[in-house]
């Protein structure tokens, strides 16, 4: 009753669903961009899996504050830098983020100059939810964190994760659709995600890069691809006009 009643728990909801729902963006990116190379009849299913997951295990990882919380207690030090299991976590997965993207770059750009080779070969639908969970770790340990700093009753926290997933699954097709039927997008979001590793990597070693400068480098980024794509269309229109004559 406390959340239906505080009028200060339904703004840090309405908040906190907004943050959450920014920080999401790189997550559903990443799960279209992967759920792109499956077969079309399995994509939906391989979406709305990989952000069911997510929900799972934001949630989970709500439901225990006091172990998320223990991971940013250093455990050891090198170099006389401290080193938390948070640390570790984010380090490994911004690696595997930059290798990820760097892998999609390539067979975007490679793989069909090489005919039908590894690059070039679908994954099974279990490879790419297992790369989904993976990465869904990393993002939901990045949101948790977020959402403690910013409210205290685990209800408000549960809520907004839950809405943000919601909001998330119901734009996810129409962000793939939009990604996937236009390969510049695609290169952009890739390289987006090149970013957010770098990002990752930068937080593990207690190098703090605000979220607000990448994200207004993706918005102003898309921004312009957006202008790009209409002036691209106008010419388009045109040309299709004189081949029908």
């Amino acid at each position: 009753m406390h959340l239906l009643t505080d009028p200060n728990a339904w703004v840090a909801l309405a908040t906190l669903t907004v943050l959450e729902i920014v920080l999401g963006v790189d997550n559903v990116i990443f799960i279209s961009i992967l759920s792109g190379r499956l077969p079309a009849e399995q994509q939906g299913k391989a979406r709305r899996l990989g952000l069911a997951l997510a929900l799972f295990g934001r949630v989970l990882l709500l439901l225990s504050i006091s172990w998320v919380m223990g991971l940013t207690a250093d455990f050891m030090h090198v170099l006389g830098q401290g080193i938390s299991g948070r640390d570790v976590i984010l380090l490994g997965g911004g690696l595997f983020l930059i290798a990820k993207a760097t892998h999609e770059i390539h067979a975007s750009l490679e793989g069909d100059s090489h005919g039908e080779g590894r690059a070039g070969a679908a994954p099974s639908f279990g490879s790419v939810i297992a790369q989904i969970l993976a990465l869904d770790l990393i993002f939901s340990l990045d949101s948790v964190v977020t959402a403690v700093g910013m409210a205290r009753d685990i209800e408000v926290m549960i809520a907004a994760v839950v809405l943000a997933i919601l909001f998330m699954m119901w734009s996810a097709r129409r962000v793939s659709e939009f990604i996937h039927r236009h390969p510049t997008v695609k290169m952009l979001a890739l390289s987006f995600l090149l970013l957010v590793g770098m990002a990752l990597i930068a937080d593990a070693f207690e190098v703090h890069v605000p979220r607000g400068y990448l994200y207004f480098a993706m918005a102003f980024s898309v921004f312009v691809e957006l202008l790009n794509l209409r002036v691209r269309g106008k010419k388009a229109k045109p040309v299709e006009l004189r081949e029908r004559m």
